[in-house]
């Protein structure tokens, strides 16, 4: 059923990029990839399952086909939310230096976390260093899924300031205020489910019922991957891409939050550049 759920979501996202394909963004592509990796993540997973079941061990060579596209999938989920979450591609084209940090420090920490889950897969909990890289790996990925929430509240920061400055195009930004915020609010609870519940689910249920967290964790994967590409698909009317009112032609570009003197400015449609503090000729 998963399997199935995660191949018809990837055909539908497929389909509205193809349906779309004047209004996408490079983000677009990355979501792509994400739910692609996703679904060969379930198959791979699935036969590994198939051979425990079947012969009692893990066949090699999938499972090192598993533990590639987990990684994947894992560095493309945090990338992608965090480039969402900076409003990279749909807001502005440029990141600043601390949002730039935060992907140099996310995608380390992913092929860290990767890494121990892999020890701890294929290890026994009698191991030696079993409870040390289990550890390890829920502490990585609490700082991971805390790194990715600071770029959605730099940029609701930045999209409250500018509710202060613009007059003409406050329905716009309070709109795409709203976006942002319901978004934050979903990341949240997602990583509340898929971190801490299921952890929980996992000392509480009995030993027959532990099917029902991961059962729980892929339901909410899904739930969380249709909403967040319902609201950022590649959409005319979407108020995440619409940056400028019709009438306006001034295109604005959001300077990203992190910098002590990042300001918003914006650029005319000849190429030139009115930044704050100067006068407009």
């Amino acid at each position: 059923a998963v399997v199935s759920t995660q191949s018809t979501g990837s055909w539908a996202w497929i389909k509205v990029m193809l349906y779309y394909s004047a209004n996408l963004f490079k983000i677009h592509y990355l979501m792509a990839a994400l739910v692609i990796a996703k679904f060969l993540a379930c198959i791979l997973h699935s036969i590994d399952f198939y051979f425990i079941s079947s012969q009692g061990t893990t066949d090699e060579a999938w499972a090192i086909l598993w533990y590639i596209i987990h990684l994947v999938r894992g560095l493309l989920l945090f990338i992608s939310l965090a480039l969402i979450g900076m409003g990279f591609a749909f807001v502005k084209h440029v990141l600043s230096y601390n949002e730039k940090l935060i992907l140099a420090t996310v995608v380390p920490l992913q092929v860290v976390a990767n890494v121990a889950y892999i020890i701890i897969d294929s290890s026994e909990e009698t191991a030696l260093y079993y409870g040390w890289w289990k550890k390890l790996l829920i502490f990585v990925d609490l700082v991971c899924c805390g790194a990715i929430i600071f770029p959605i509240m730099w940029s609701i920061r930045h999209l409250q300031q500018a509710t202060e400055r613009s007059d003409n195009k406050t329905a716009l930004i309070l709109s795409q205020l709203k976006l942002f915020r319901r978004f934050y609010i979903l990341v949240v609870v997602y990583i509340y489910v898929t971190r801490i519940a299921l952890e929980f689910l996992k000392v509480v249920l009995p030993f027959q019922y532990v099917w029902c967290s991961e059962f729980l964790r892929e339901s909410s994967t899904i739930i969380f991957f249709l909403i967040t590409g319902f609201k950022f698909r590649p959409y005319v009317a979407n108020p995440y891409y619409k940056l400028v009112d019709e009438e306006d032609e001034d295109e604005f570009e959001m300077a990203p939050v992190a910098g002590d003197r990042d300001t918003l400015r914006s650029r005319r449609a000849d190429g030139t550049e009115v930044h704050d503090g100067d006068e407009e000729v």
